[in-house]
């Protein structure tokens, strides 16, 4: 298949693009009937000459391009209009009936405070003009409204206020909000391209329009991504500043899968300045080695890494109620547990070179002891809840 993008330097056509070109070099093994020849990638750069080349070869038009901060207002329906009028031309000029899909916008729906919009109006009707295309060629027309989309490689202070909003928290940025209830549909990145490539394959999802509200059904004229997110601009601003402050409390909030929070996480992340990529952890050193906590969970414990020195015992304690995983990844240790009350002792011989995990039982002291006489022993800990200095369920008692 080959395949033209136009737009391709832009957001969704770049996240595109890289997508495509993993699936054409045989990175993503998802999907297999998918097979890519070429790559027309068309920008505003671009020489006019690709363009006619790939409207004359192409199999599918992905028409990205557009314009969405003009110097003035007329531009909006040069770049939206005229330019759809100009690709669409050239694939009747080769009489290539291919499949194109348009990017239009959820403003083209001209209610509500879109009502007024030139870039709407622009918007609209490029609509129109792939309709009546495909109604005069036979050509399959897939047009997307996009509602307001975010992801990696998104430009701050440009369209997205979440672009804006990650870039100026990961850089100490001030950020306006006038109103935090204001409620914003959201389209991850990711979710969208999922969907091109559904449309590649002809398994694009339909829909109508109930005002700005998306309704999906087998028939719609129009097209859709199926998943998106209904967030307050409040609660986008909460999250990222608790992203923000996971360096030094080192807690990760929850972030399930598929979820608006897991997916901001990772577009947050995407903004922050070299400077802030890497961060210390607080090491508790002394004679016997180091202790450092490394993450922190809203409910599900901590991780944390021990490192021991040769011939050195740590441990010797026990809990009520938390319990552990020790994971020794260098080195060579003996775990030792003994039940509160018995004289019976576990033992278990650990090695960096045979990882596994030990449960730390609940009601068993326990320790762990380096029988190296030469190297350190290091051991990932995780504990099934997060310390907590007023209520530590952490008790001395040698194991023997």
């Amino acid at each position: 298949m080959k395949i033209l993008i136009t737009g391709a330097a832009g957001f969704v056509g770049k996240n595109l693009t890289e997508a495509l070109k993993n699936i054409r070099d045989g990175k993503d093994r998802r999907y297999p009937a998918l097979v890519i020849d070429e790559l027309y990638l068309y920008d505003v750069e671009s020489d006019a000459a690709l363009l006619d080349k790939a409207c004359q070869n192409a199999d599918f038009v992905f028409n990205l391009a557009g314009v969405n901060r003009p110097q003035n207002q007329s531009e909006f329906m040069a770049g939206n209009f005229g330019f759809a009028s100009t690709l669409l031309d050239t694939l009747k000029k080769y009489g290539n009936t291919c499949p194109v899909m348009l990017s239009s916008s959820i403003q083209a729906t001209l209610v509500g405070r879109y009502a007024d919009g030139e870039y709407g109006k622009s918007k609209r009707a490029g609509e129109e003009l792939f309709f009546d295309y495909a109604a005069k060629t036979g050509a399959k027309v897939l047009v997307y409204r996009f509602p307001n989309l975010f992801g990696k490689w998104c430009r701050p202070n440009y369209n997205s206020a979440v672009a804006t909003f990650c870039h100026n928290i990961a850089h100490d940025l001030p950020i306006t909000v006038n109103d935090p209830a204001i409620s914003l549909e959201l389209l991850y990145i990711d979710d969208l391209v999922d969907e091109m490539i559904a449309a590649l394959l002809g398994e694009e999802h339909h829909c109508e329009f109930d005002g700005v509200n998306t309704v999906l059904t087998e028939n719609g004229r129009y097209c859709a991504a199926p998943l998106t997110h209904r967030v307050t601009l409040g609660e986008i601003v909460e999250l990222l500043r608790t992203f923000r402050a996971q360096p030094d409390t080192l807690m990760m909030p929850e972030i399930p899968a598929n979820s608006f929070a897991k997916k901001l996480y990772s577009t947050y992340l995407s903004y922050l300045p070299c400077e802030r990529v890497a961060f210390p952890l607080k090491m508790n050193v002394d004679a016997r080695g180091s202790f450092t906590e490394l993450l922190r969970t809203e409910k599900c414990g901590q991780f944390s890494v021990n490192i021991s020195k040769p011939g050195i015992t740590k441990g010797q304690h026990w809990h009520h109620t938390k319990w552990e995983f020790f994971i020794v990844v260098s080195g060579k240790g003996l775990i030792q547990q003994r039940k509160i009350g018995s004289d019976e002792v576990l033992n278990f011989e650990v090695s960096g070179e045979r990882i596994e995990a030990v449960h730390m039982l609940p009601g068993y002291t326990h320790n762990i002891i380096n029988l190296s006489d030469t190297e350190d022993l290091v051991t990932v800990m995780w504990a099934n809840e997060c310390f907590a200095p007023g209520k530590p369920d952490t008790f001395f008692e040698v194991v023997e």
